[in-house]
C-alpha cells in the first residue's frame, strides 16, 4: 500500500510499504478514504518531536471503511464507516473510563503520556493514517461508528479525528462561561474552530490573534470575530490586556511550540536546551485577568527557560492544559455538525490525492496559497 512515511527534517515520501494486518483479536484494519494534514504534524517534520524512526507512517486525522475486523469485535463489522480519533484508547483503564481517554494507561508501553497515533515512538510507536489501510487496536472503543443515516460530508467528518473535537474540548475544557470575554491565539485550524464553538457556548466576546493576513481575514469573515496581528503591536499581551479592559476570562493557546520563535529561542531549540517558541504563552499570561483561565492546547515538549510562572502566579490565574479526550466527544459533535448548528467544513482549503502529500504539507508549512487545512485522499 502507499503511505506518508517520514524521512527525516522536512522530508516526507509518499512510498509502498507492508500493509497493516490484524495482530490483536480487538484489531480492525480500515480501508481509509480520508485522512488530513495536522499542525502537530509540522512538528514531526521539523524535528521537534523525539523518537522518531525512518520509513514511520504519520498522520492522525484519518477516517474510512472497515476492511477486516478481529474476532473479539463485537461493535464494528466490514463495511462500517469510521472516524478514528488520534487517541488510541483500551476503554477499560480508570482514564478511559473517566473521559480522559488522551491519557489511556494500557495503549502505550513507552512511557507515562497517553499514546497516539502517527506521532512517533513516544506516543506508543502506532503507525499513522495517512495511508490507503491502517491498523486500530482496540476496535470496540476507539473508533467512532458514522450513523449509516449521516448526510455530513466526509470533508468534515474528518475533522472529528482531531481538529475539530480538539477545538471543542479547548473550549469546553477552558471553562468558558456564558458571558465570557474570549481571546484566542492562533488562527489555524484548531483555533478557527475554537472562534465557532466559543460563540457556540455563549461568549459575549471573541478576540482572534495571528501574524498571517489569509487567516485573520478567514477568521473576521467566517466567524464574525474581532482579529489582531500581533506583529502590529510592541507589546501584543498588554494591548490585549487594556483591549479587554483589564483582560480576558479566557485565553486559549492553540499555537504552542509551532509559534515564532526569538533567536534565542531558536538557537537553544536546536541545542535542545528548549522546546520550541513559548511566546503564546507569554502573551496569554498577559492578555487574560486576574483570577481568569489560560488553556493551552497547543503542543508543548521538553522544558521551557522564562516560563513566566511569577506573573502567573501573583495574579491567581489557573493554568488547563493537554492533549484532547477526544473519543467521548465525537458522537456530540456528529450531531451538532448534523444538525446544521456549526459548520467547520470552510477550514479544508485543499484536498488533494494522498500521492501529492509532500505537496501538501509544503504549502500548510509555508502558508502558501492561502493554504489553511490539508485533506488527502488515498
Amino acid at each position: 500500500m502507499k503511505a506518508v512515511t517520514f524521512q527525516g527534517v522536512k522530508n516526507i515520501i509518499v512510498k509502498d510499504v507492508k500493509a497493516p494486518s490484524i495482530q490483536k483479536p480487538d484489531d480492525i484494519i480500515v480501508k481509509l478514504t480520508h485522512t488530513a494534514i495536522c499542525g502537530s504534524d509540522l512538528h514531526l517534520i521539523h524535528g521537534m518531536i523525539p523518537n522518531l524512526q525512518e520509513d514511520y507512517i504519520i498522520g492522525h486525522e484519518p477516517m474510512g471503511i472497515v476492511e477486516e475486523v478481529g474476532p473479539e469485535v463485537t461493535k464494528l463489522k466490514k463495511g462500517d464507516r469510521v472516524i478514528i480519533p488520534f487517541n488510541v484508547s483500551c476503554g477499560k483503564c480508570w482514564f478511559c473510563e473517566h473521559e480522559l481517554e488522551s491519557q489511556c494507561d494500557t495503549a502505550n508501553d513507552n512511557g507515562e503520556m497517553g499514546a497516539y497515533f502517527g506521532y512517533s515512538g513516544t506516543t506508543g510507536g502506532y503507525p499513522g493514517g495517512q495511508a490507503e489501510y491502517m491498523r486500530v487496536p482496540y476496535g470496540n472503543f476507539t473508533p467512532f461508528k458514522i450513523p449509516e443515516d449521516s448526510e455530513v460530508e466526509d470533508e468534515k467528518l474528518v475533522l472529528l479525528a482531531d481538529a475539530g473535537s480538539t477545538a471543542y474540548w479547548s473550549v469546553d475544557n477552558s471553562g468558558m462561561k456564558e458571558g465570557d470575554t474570549v481571546i484566542i491565539l492562533g488562527c489555524g485550524p484548531v483555533g478557527l474552530l475554537a472562534q465557532k464553538f466559543a460563540w457556540l457556548k455563549g461568549a459575549k466576546r471573541v478576540i482572534a490573534v495571528d501574524y498571517v493576513g489569509y487567516r485573520l481575514e478567514h477568521a473576521k469573515r467566517t466567524n464574525n470575530v474581532e482579529v489582531v496581528n500581533f506583529e502590529d503591536y510592541e507589546n501584543v499581551g498588554s494591548y490585549l490586556h487594556d483591549l479587554t479592559n483589564g483582560g480576558a476570562d479566557v485565553v486559549i493557546d492553540c499555537v504552542g511550540m509551532s509559534g515564532k520563535m526569538t533567536d534565542i529561542e531558536f538557537l537553544a531549540s536546536g541545542l535542545k536546551l528548549h522546546g520550541g517558541a513559548m511566546s503564546g504563552l507569554v502573551m496569554a499570561s498577559q492578555a487574560v485577568r486576574k483570577g481568569g483561565n489560560i488553556q493551552i492546547t497547543g503542543v508543548y515538549s521538553s522544558r521551557y527557560n522564562g516560563f513566566p510562572l511569577g506573573d502567573i502566579f501573583q495574579r491567581n490565574v489557573n493554568i488547563r492544559t493537554g492533549q484532547a479526550p477526544v473519543i467521548h466527544y465525537m458522537p456530540y459533535l456528529h450531531d451538532l455538525i448534523a444538525s446544521g448548528k456549526v459548520d467547520p467544513g470552510d477550514v479544508v482549503t485543499h484536498i488533494l490525492p494522498l500521492d501529492q502529500a509532500k505537496h501538501g504539507y509544503e504549502i500548510f508549512d509555508t502558508k502558501m496559497d492561502n493554504c489553511i487545512k490539508v485533506v488527502l485522499k488515498p
